[in-house]
């Protein structure tokens, strides 16, 4: 069977990932790491807003429940399992996932946005202002999860291959749940969930399901991040964070899986770039303001994201020009471009 242009091209990008840690040095494969471990939580970013129609300005809390869990958790004088300590943190993340979404699913549009970040904040302020997280002063992880004694993550090329694994099952995971009848319930929920209503389907219990997944995947994604770091401190729950996997999820290119990949590299490639100061000079201080206009331009000229280059590309090659509310052919519309 052949595979579409757009599996092609995933595949290209995790071969291309592990192959990366032999072309670079640490500094490199340090950078990938932490750069697949926001992609795994765009993903889990993209379920919500790009499948679902969920706009969510809370997942740093899930993000950091889970990266706190993998601290807090973990015995300061020998190495947990990850056998254990993993499925507790997606655990944990999950678990207030499910009460965020059981309150907040219940009201829609910007108060919706306004109560998950609420949440968000609460659990924000939960670790900074009390001592159960450290304070603002954080806390750190002193020993790195293992797997008996074959996979130490406490080794860098290790966590490598460990986070890739990671990134491409969730990734797996999504594609394969997106084209189920779950997956197909969400999508008709994000074009029209009063018409869902009306044949008969109960949204709430498939928006709260979505919900918690979303939040077990971003649990992930912190848990991964502390056992990078080896520390953990509240600005992993503040509201920035949130607004930037948003962002990433926006540039890649929202309904599609691969855009929320693209839109993190794209996102840490701009920022390592506006702050290098050996191409910008003094002006590297001012990074955030040169991130900015480049993402504005990006989503004004591109408005479905960066997954749509290819396609303006072809369009100006045979001389035909697509506004931007164009509708989509049949093919950039079926369901396998949703990966």
């Amino acid at each position: 069977m052949k595979l579409q242009s757009s599996t092609r091209f995933v595949i290209f990008v995790f071969v291309m990932l592990a192959l990366l840690p032999w072309m670079t040095g640490s500094y490199g494969a340090d950078l990938v790491t932490k750069v697949m471990i926001f992609a795994v939580l765009a993903l889990s970013l993209e379920l919500l807003v790009g499948s679902t129609g969920l706009v969510c300005f809370g997942q740093a809390a899930f993000f950091g429940i889970g990266a706190y869990a993998a601290v807090m958790l973990s015995p300061q004088d020998s190495s947990p399992s990850l056998l254990w300590l993993m499925p507790a943190c997606i655990a944990a993340a999950a678990l207030y996932a499910l009460v965020v979404g059981a309150l907040s699913l219940r009201t829609k549009g910007v108060y919706f946005i306004m109560v998950t970040l609420a949440f968000a904040q609460m659990a924000y302020y939960v670790v900074h202002d009390t001592p159960l997280g450290g304070g603002t002063d954080g806390i750190y992880l002193y020993n790195q999860p293992v797997l008996g004694s074959w996979l130490d993550l406490g080794k860098p090329m290790m966590l490598y291959g460990f986070t890739l694994a990671s990134l491409i099952a969730v990734y797996v995971f999504l594609a394969v749940l997106l084209r189920s009848r779950f997956g197909r319930a969400l999508a008709g929920i994000k074009v029209s969930e009063q018409r869902m209503r009306a044949t008969g389907f109960s949204t709430y219990p498939y928006k709260l399901a979505a919900f918690v997944i979303s939040g077990g995947i971003a649990g992930l994604a912190g848990f991964l991040f502390a056992v990078k770091d080896g520390y953990v401190n509240p600005e992993m729950l503040g509201w920035h964070l949130s607004g930037s996997v948003l962002i990433m999820i926006i540039l890649g290119g929202l309904g599609h899986l691969r855009g929320a990949l693209i839109g993190a590299f794209a996102f840490a490639f701009l920022e390592e770039l506006f702050k290098s100061e050996a191409i910008f000079g003094a002006f590297a201080k001012h990074w955030h303001l040169g991130l900015g206009l480049t993402i504005i331009a990006s989503v004004a000229l591109l408005p479905r994201g960066l997954v749509d280059l290819p396609a303006q590309w072809r369009s100006r090659l045979v001389g035909r020009h697509s506004a931007p509310g164009a509708k989509l052919t049949d093919a950039e519309a079926g369901e396998g471009d949703r990966t």
